[in-house]
């Protein structure tokens, strides 16, 4: 199902939302989209926490220049970038600025939703909130991985895209507010605000004080249909 399909009730977004910094474009992806198509299904879930790294960033990939690991950093935007870490892990960004400048916004966190017997497979936890509750995570429960490296996020045809939620504002009433913080697992810039979560939501990578307690075994969970 194309993610602009009539029978699909989510937009995908203007390619002009991402050519911005992704010091902006980080904040305002949370309570949207992350989707995954598969052949046997759609799975996916809503961005709780994200982290951006900018162009003039020393912990930001692009920093140093092109090269062949970071090449789709540098656009076009609404592109996604996708990593591979410490020999075992992926972790996936979503390309912001005008192509040329390398930045990019890292999701951190999702709420599950879409495709959960999907995701059980991949991640075989006994609760949901430990399948994408870090970068690393989501990519496994999602099945990212290099494959997905440069692909048009905007695009109905895409194995991969970001879509707009269309009651976001609500959620954010339920999971907020949106709180910033220094970002997790660097060694540079470690104290520059560029982590953005939603302070209510128990699927950060990193609780703060006022997550709730993660809940215990699978249940439903607490997505705000479009209705």
């Amino acid at each position: 199902m194309a993610l602009n399909s009539p029978d699909w009730p989510w937009r995908s977004f203007e390619p002009d939302f991402f050519a911005r910094s992704a010091a902006l474009v980080a904040p305002d992806l949370l309570g949207h989209f992350l989707l995954r198509r598969l052949a046997d299904g759609v799975c996916g879930g809503l961005i709780v926490e994200t982290e951006a790294y900018l162009h003039d960033d020393p912990a930001s990939h692009a920093y140093r220049g092109r090269t062949a690991r970071n090449a789709a950093m540098f656009g076009p935007p609404g592109r996604s970038y996708v990593y591979f870490i410490y020999g075992n892990h992926f972790c996936f960004n979503a390309v912001c600025q005008p192509e040329g400048i390398g930045e990019a916004v890292l999701i951190r966190a999702l709420e599950p939703i879409l495709g959960l017997d999907l995701m059980t497979r991949h991640r075989p936890s006994g609760e949901t909130h430990g399948w994408t509750n870090g970068p690393a995570k989501l990519c496994q429960a999602l099945r990212i991985d290099r494959s997905l490296d440069r692909l048009d996020l905007l695009a109905g045809a895409s194995p991969i895209g970001l879509a707009r939620h269309p009651a976001r504002s609500r959620y954010l009433r339920s999971h907020g507010p949106i709180r910033t913080g220094p970002r997790i697992g660097i060694s540079q810039a470690r104290d520059l605000p560029l982590r953005f979560y939603l302070g209510a939501s128990p699927h950060l990578s990193r609780l703060e004080r006022d997550s709730p307690a993660p809940p215990r075994g699978r249940r439903r969970n607490s997505f705000i249909s479009p209705a």
